[in-house]
């Protein structure tokens, strides 16, 4: 009977064992490492040689957030039992916990030759391919999977992020199609997943197929989150369409959903977003409130500190952008709006060698990332040599018309020095007198930006004329400063000599000019700004001349630019030379004006840039009545490609201060930019 009883007690022991394990096991299967950790460390004080056990302890003390201590516990037990294939395989998954790819990667290899038919061998090699963004292998390796347990929910799900790993990959090498291909195979297995189709969305954002972006949001109208999420991304759509007003009002129903909801991540999203919009429309005091919200709850929220950073860029307070950017960057160095948004501050800042390293710290960890690249090229190509020319026509109701051609080119040597080089000729005539005229210009100049933001520039040439009663030469110059170092302020002020050739009468007089002038303009963070002009001039036949002009404009849209303002001029002469030109001795003026631009800057290749000014107002000379003035300027162009551009434009005033000889002013004319090499000729060029 001792036999019998004895091997009923260890029987009912093994049974009571298994039975307060099972506790255990359903931890660890609900997610409640926690407690796992506990538990199994509980029965390892009384059990303390139990294998499963052992296992299970090691697994809940990775998963509870230990993976370094559950690697060495493993470590151990692979030793104890070194022919054990489950114990080796939750050694390989612990190298998984320690982001240890590059060992997992032989070690299940060596697993799979030993036991081809393992799932959990060959899952976990896919996992690890994937983990090294070895997507292409890595899919290869999950299918193999899927065939030892065909729709096995853990490997079609392991799947569905190698296919969006893989798909984020492409996207990057700007390979649209085969990213877009690769969500689709997500689509065969999960039909409406909300993940996929965001990233299907991302795409088309990238691609620029907005219309299909739109589209595809704008299906999701499944559950809360997903209305969030759909929200949240034709806002961004919005934006990229140059419709901020647009995006802000989309934010504002997103947010208003998200208020009740209780995904704290889409909730965030939903904020981040909604100050994204803020700062787009230069909502600047609510974007401020709601971000300063943020940092009182956690002052090194990354998202918070990004945001901050953003404001503080687009109120171009670059210095505490670039602090709040570095501040992200302690937090993560591998930050991509960290990286990025410095190396635009940087830019902003004229601090361009600094620039350039930010763009390749950031592409160090985003290979290929298209904004990056972007910014790189479009900083290369603003220091490559340019060439300007452009061939008019003019006339006035003087009886005086005028071909001209102009020709310039600036030479980049460096980040801060650059040459000049013009030349001009022109050849006026007076259809009422017969009298006429052939001027050449020509000249050299330089520009050195001697401390960022604030530059030196001076040229130099000869002016040469030739008319009916003979010839002439004389000397022109330009001496100038160009101050934009203060935030939200330019200054530019100077010296020009330079000969009054308007007409032919004015170049057989060779009046010389000698103009000492300042233009200062100051912008706000609410849109207004306020532009300023004053000219003192000096000339060789014994007159001289002050002239004030400014503008109060209000920018209503920043691409293309919408703006619209009040102009006030004031001229006065000392002396009265009416009889050669224009000389009041008061000279006023008053307008209204809008404006409308889409330049070379803002155009992307093959599309068409426009510029558009109408003014109208009044005058007054002397003691004349009040005269009715109206101007117009247009321009329609085409961008070929970053590289090249032609334009051609009219313009047409009545405002006396107009022409030297007053009233009504018209010209026609086409210009040509051309950048003459693909890259700067002072660097090479890294890539």
């Amino acid at each position: 009977m001792k036999p019998i009883a004895l091997i009923l007690t260890i029987f009912f022991t093994f049974l009571l064992n298994a039975q307060n394990m099972q506790e255990g096991f359903e931890m660890l299967e609900t997610g409640h490492f926690d407690k796992a950790e506990v538990f199994f460390n509980e029965v390892l004080k009384d059990y303390p040689d139990n294998k499963t056990a052992q296992i299970c302890f090691a697994r809940a003390t990775g998963l509870n957030g230990k993976p370094e201590k559950a690697l060495d516990l493993f470590e151990k037990l692979r030793e104890n039992f070194p022919s054990d294939f489950e114990i080796r395989l939750n050694y390989a998954e612990a190298l998984l916990w320690n982001k240890s790819f590059d060992k997992a990667k032989p070690y299940y290899e060596s697993l799979l030759v030993e036991n081809p038919n393992s799932f959990p061998a060959a899952l976990g090699y896919a996992n690890t391919l994937s983990n090294l963004k070895l997507y292409e292998e890595a899919l290869k390796a999950v299918d193999n999977a899927l065939k030892i347990s065909p729709l096995n929910q853990n490997a079609l799900v392991s799947k569905k992020y190698m296919l969006l790993g893989y798909s984020s990959q492409l996207l990057l090498n700007q390979d649209y199609l085969e990213a877009e291909n690769a969500i689709d195979e997500i689509f065969k297995f999960f039909p409406d997943d909300l993940d996929a189709r965001i990233a299907l969305a991302n795409v088309y954002i990238n691609s620029e197929e907005f219309v299909k972006a739109k589209a595809l949001y704008r299906s999701m109208e499944g559950t809360e989150a997903e209305r969030i999420k759909s929200l949240n991304g034709l806002a961004l759509i919005a934006h990229l369409q140059n419709k901020d007003g647009a995006a802000l009002k989309t934010t504002k129903q997103s947010m208003s959903l998200a208020r009740t909801s209780n995904d704290s991540v889409v909730k965030l999203q939903t904020l981040e977003r909604h100050i994204q919009a803020l700062i787009w429309n230069k909502k600047y005091k609510g974007a401020r409130h709601s971000i300063d919200s943020l940092i009182v709850i956690n002052p090194k929220d990354p998202m918070a500190i990004g945001l901050n950073a953003m404001l503080n860029t687009y109120m171009s307070d670059f210095k505490s952008g670039l602090k709040n950017y570095d501040a992200l960057l302690e937090i993560d160095s591998s930050s991509f709006d960290g990286n990025l948004g410095k190396a635009n501050i940087e830019k902003a800042r004229g601090q361009i060698p600094n620039a350039l390293e930010s763009a390749d710290r950031t592409l160090s960890f985003y290979p290929n990332q298209k904004d990056a690249i972007k910014f790189k090229e479009d900083l290369y190509r603003t220091y490559t040599p340019l060439s300007k020319s452009m061939a008019t026509y003019s006339f006035d109701n003087g009886d005086n018309q005028a071909y001209a051609i102009r020709s310039e080119v600036n030479l980049p040597f460096s980040y801060t020095l650059s040459g000049d080089a013009y030349y001009g000729y022109r050849y006026t005539q007076n259809t009422k007198s017969n009298e006429s005229a052939h001027t050449h210009a020509a000249g050299l100049g330089v520009k050195y930006e001697f401390i960022p933001k604030v530059k030196f520039n001076f040229n130099a040439g000869i002016f040469s004329s030739q008319s009916s009663s003979g010839g002439n030469t004389q000397f022109q110059t330009k001496i100038g400063l160009v101050i934009e170092a203060i935030k939200l302020q330019f200054i530019d002020l100077g010296y020009q000599r330079e000969v009054q050739s308007f007409n032919a009468t004015l170049i057989d007089e060779s009046i010389i000019q000698n103009h000492f002038y300042i233009n200062y303009n100051i912008s706000t963070n609410f849109k207004l700004g306020w532009f300023n002009q004053f000219y003192y001039t000096s000339q060789n036949d014994g007159n001289s001349r002050n002239l004030f002009f400014s503008s109060l404009y209000y920018t209503f849209k920043s691409l293309p630019i919408i703006k619209a303002g009040v102009n006030y001029q004031n001229i006065g002469f000392k002396e009265d030379a009416s009889a050669l030109y224009f000389s009041p001795s008061r000279f006023n003026a008053f307008e209204l004006f809008f404006d409308l631009l889409k330049d070379s800057n803002s155009a992307k290749p093959k599309s068409l840039t426009y510029a558009l000014t109408a003014a109208a107002g009044f005058q007054y000379i002397e003691e004349n009545d009040k005269q009715n003035t109206f101007r117009f300027r247009g321009e329609l162009g085409y961008k070929f490609s970053n590289r090249s551009l032609l334009s051609c434009y009219g313009s047409y005033s009545d405002i006396a201060s107009v022409t030297a000889s007053g009233f009504a002013f018209t010209e026609i004319g086409v210009r040509f930019e051309w950048r003459i090499s693909e890259n700067p000729i002072f660097t090479k060029i890294k890539r």
